[in-house]
């Protein structure tokens, strides 16, 4: 027991480590699991505008009840949203897989157990980014979220590769209730997170209250309602492509579901070595480095565009794994950083939200324009409007200039620290200073991780 202790960091207390353990446990199933529901659309018989239908089932109660988890999320214990959630999930999927593998599975049932896990997903996600930002401190958050996405990415591999080979061994069905029974454990898991240095909230105004506060964070910080309304273009381009177009290549031109989850598990490879490189790198302007790192994200769609052979197809989704792990850290440490830790899961809950609603829309629109533009043309045309709105983020003078901060000062937030190298941000204010002038910190696309690569709730599942 004191060799275990003894190779845990100092900084990753139990919460951390709980908190890592259920996020592997999650990821295995969870990147089998999406590739599973696809195939299981497929395999009864659906076409491309199924598949879209259920990701947007998926996807529509996500955007819709993000805003409420994010705001109970900051009244009530984190933890308890955490598991409450993982309950729904597991219920939803487990039914899912019994239908599927009793044959029984028609596209409504498909549609309304996807949604419910939606659902479960909309109140999960706020509650697990600010608990697992308030479960690390000082000048090691960022190897912290590092490791964390890390440990998430070693899942991933495995998830997705067993996965691709347990739906073309035995089927999707039973892909479906591992991932159930991954959501009991972690569930159980969650259940021992300790919240006692959370201090409690005074009673405030209500629901809508909490959600304008909210929102006075969002946007009085250009960088990051710049970044979001980026991301809600680049998540849903990248959501049609992965879960829609993706499967129907694999099955037409690379020869089914395995050399998908082989291409998914490149991801999951691509993400631990950009983990392994943001553990050790940590770039001063930190919106720049990541909102570089978006780039390479539209190269899996020009790859299916093509469309490449699977060894082409994994090179592109590894690059596009390190390059969203170089912003995903980056964007980690600047919430982490910025945002008040009692404000942190609506934050999140409006960055969740602006990344991910516009997903239904363009799942559920996937079909169409592929019959009115065919494939290739559409997913060519994501890979150029991903670079254009890149491109024009860069514009943005507070996405440039947002730096590191390194040294601790007394009454700050998030971990209460200026800039090292005696600057401040563009708009000068101190974060958590209660004024809305300018890039005091954080910056949106949540929402990223899933859509790139079919990964959980920005990693924080």
């Amino acid at each position: 027991m004191t060799r275990v202790r003894a190779r845990i960091p100092a900084w990753a207390g139990r919460n951390y480590v709980l908190l890592t353990a259920a996020a592997i446990v999650t990821n295995l199933g969870t990147h089998g699991a999406l590739i599973a529901a696809a195939f299981a659309v497929i395999q009864s018989g659906g076409d491309g505008g199924d598949v879209g239908l259920v990701a947007m089932a998926r996807t529509l109660p996500l955007v819709l009840f993000l805003l409420i988890g994010g705001a109970i999320a900051d009244r009530v214990p984190r933890h308890r949203v955490m598991v409450a959630a993982n309950a729904l999930n597991f219920v939803s999927q487990a039914v899912f897989a019994v239908l599927v593998l009793s044959g029984e599975a028609r596209l409504w049932h498909m549609m309304l157990l996807t949604a419910l896990c939606g659902t479960g997903q909309a109140f999960f996600s706020p509650a697990a980014e600010g608990m697992l930002m308030s479960s690390v401190s000082g000048e090691q958050a960022s190897r912290a979220f590092a490791l964390f996405r890390m440990a998430m990415s070693g899942a991933g591999i495995g998830g997705a590769a067993l996965g691709g080979a347990m739906i073309a061994a035995v089927g999707p069905g039973w892909v479906l209730a591992i991932d159930a029974a991954a959501f009991a454990v972690a569930g159980a898991l969650r259940a021992f997170l300790d919240v006692r240095h959370i201090p409690e909230r005074a009673p405030g105004g209500g629901l809508l209250a909490d959600l304008r506060e909210g929102w006075a964070e969002v946007a009085g910080r250009p960088w990051l309602w710049s970044i979001v309304a980026q991301f809600s273009v680049v998540v849903a381009l990248v959501g049609a492509a992965e879960s829609v177009y993706g499967p129907l290549v694999a099955r037409d031109e690379l020869g089914g579901a395995r050399p998908w989850g082989l291409a998914l598990a490149a991801f999951g490879v691509g993400t631990l070595a950009g983990a392994v490189l943001m553990m050790r790198w940590k770039p001063r302007r930190l919106l720049l480095v990541g909102t570089l790192g978006v780039f390479p994200i539209a190269l899996p769609s020009a790859a299916l565009a093509v469309p490449l052979d699977v060894v082409g197809l994994s090179a592109a989704m590894f690059v596009s794994g390190v390059a969203i792990e170089v912003f995903g850290v980056s964007w980690m440490t600047a919430l982490h950083q910025e945002i008040p830790e009692e404000k942190l899961s609506r934050v999140t809950a409006y960055d969740w939200f602006g990344s991910t609603a516009m997903v239904p829309l363009s799942t559920a629109l996937a079909g169409p324009a592929e019959s009115a533009f065919g494939r290739s043309n559409a997913l060519w045309g994501s890979a150029a409007v991903i670079v254009v709105v890149t491109a024009l983020v860069l514009l943005v003078p507070d996405v440039r200039n947002l730096t590191r901060r390194t040294k601790q000062v007394a009454g700050g937030t998030g971990t209460g620290t200026v800039p090292g190298s005696g600057t401040v941000p563009a708009s000068g204010t101190v974060p958590g200073s209660g004024t809305a002038a300018g890039p005091a910190g954080t910056a949106g696309a949540s929402g990223t991780a899933e859509a790139s690569g079919a990964a959980s709730e920005s990693g924080a599942r």
